[in-house]
């Protein structure tokens, strides 16, 4: 780790469609004295909202006095409720946009304070506040680093994650898309700690944090903590190992266009957009309105038909590798119960040879077969090290402990 500690901004749908960001939550808390907490913002997807994060706050103030113990370099409490926004409650629209909120502006004021070190912003759910923040001051995509936690995160939030490929290639990105999974999929070392009984032994009982992490679920998931645990450990390099992982330059093309139904002969790339353009019937009025109903699925965000002129385009993208059907329900009767498929694979490894020149900080998952756990490109760049990261989370955990304890 630098000598300078990292300044950190999070981006979190915690509250939302995944309990472990409140485990990550807890995690970043209980390392608070190793980084410069200068952001805490509720983002997309779900029903996440600013008290989610306060939440937390609460019982870190609880541990405060064990952990300031320990290192009085912890933030106050008041200090972190400070720093805690509300960003936008929707996913962005088609063009990547939610309008400026809180946490968008936030987001901006951090980026332009005169600090040589890079803003590190750790995204654990959608893009949509910081596309907001891109659109609203282009200026600072130089001042960001961006740790992105993408697959379903880019599955629910894609017109965001459109926008900022497209419009801020320069971006410094790391792209996990599957990498991640290494926190809590265990590989095959025999030092590699078992998720339900590390909670029963280091989390359960050490303190209010502790038992508020176990309360979240009976099993250690964390998957956003590769973010963290990247700047924690290594040379904050992309293409050097860490507790992060490790990461290769992104390759192009990824996005597929098709004009027409597809059919399940059509492969898509996983965790990449993929547009659907059907010709636009005649008589389709401003009113009239589509969507997409992905995979039979009963909840949204259900991708919407935008007119673009001669036709209505759909966007989304999928994380699972398998075929995917799908359905038009529509206002206008010529589109309404027309049905198609695609199927989604991973990329190959040689594709992934194929580096896009237009984002040259970009980086993202390696698919090479040696770095795969099963089907999960990437994620033994993690889990090699999950003795040692989680022995490291365990001696914080304990610092949460009373004096005696």
């Amino acid at each position: 780790m630098p000598d300078k500690k990292p300044r950190v901004l999070v981006s979190t749908d915690i509250g939302g469609t995944d309990p472990d960001d409140f485990q990550s939550m807890v995690h970043l808390l209980l390392y608070a004295d190793r980084v410069d907490i200068e952001g805490l913002v509720a983002s997309p997807y779900g029903r996440g909202r600013v008290e989610d994060i306060l939440e937390v706050i609460d019982r870190y103030e609880v541990d405060h006095p064990n952990l300031r113990r320990h290192d009085p370099s912890y933030p106050e409490p008041d200090r972190l409720r400070e720093v805690a926004k509300q960003g936008s409650f929707e996913v962005a629209a088609d063009d990547g946009s939610t309008g400026a909120t809180e946490g968008s502006d936030w987001i901006v004021r951090c980026a332009r304070r005169p600090d040589p070190r890079p803003l590190d912003v750790l995204v654990w759910g959608g893009l949509d506040d910081v596309a907001q923040a891109l659109r609203d001051a282009p200026d600072i995509a130089g001042s960001l680093r961006v740790h992105y936690i993408g697959g379903p995160n880019t599955m629910w939030g894609v017109d965001a994650y459109n926008y900022v490929e497209e419009n801020v290639p320069q971006l410094r990105m790391i792209e996990s898309n599957t990498t991640y999974r290494g926190f809590f999929e265990r590989g095959d070392r025999t030092d590699d700690p078992d998720n339900v009984r590390f909670v029963d032994e280091h989390v359960a009982g050490h303190g209010a944090l502790g038992d508020f992490f176990a309360a979240q679920l009976p099993h250690l998931k964390m998957g956003d903590s590769p973010t963290l645990t990247w700047l924690l450990h290594g040379r904050q390099d992309p293409a050097a190992p860490s507790w992060g992982g490790r990461f290769v330059r992104l390759w192009a093309p990824r996005k597929r266009s098709f004009h027409r139904l597809t059919t399940a002969a059509d492969v898509v790339e996983t965790n990449a957009p993929v547009e659907i353009t059907l010709p636009r019937p005649a008589g389709y009025a401003a009113t009239d309105v589509s969507r997409l109903v992905v995979d039979n699925r009963d909840h949204g965000p259900f991708p919407a038909g935008v007119d673009v002129g001669d036709g209505i385009r759909f966007r989304l993208s999928t994380y699972q590798v398998r075929e995917v059907p799908y359905r038009v329900e529509s206002s206008h009767p010529e589109l309404d119960g027309l049905q198609g498929a695609f199927t989604a694979a991973p990329a190959t490894q040689e594709a992934t040879t194929h580096v896009s020149q237009r984002h040259p900080h970009w980086w993202c998952d390696d698919h090479d077969p040696e770095k795969a756990i099963g089907q999960i490109p990437g994620a033994r760049w993690v889990s090699d090290y999950r003795a040692e990261f989680l022995r490291d989370f365990a001696e914080r955990l304990d610092r949460c402990l009373p004096p005696g304890g």
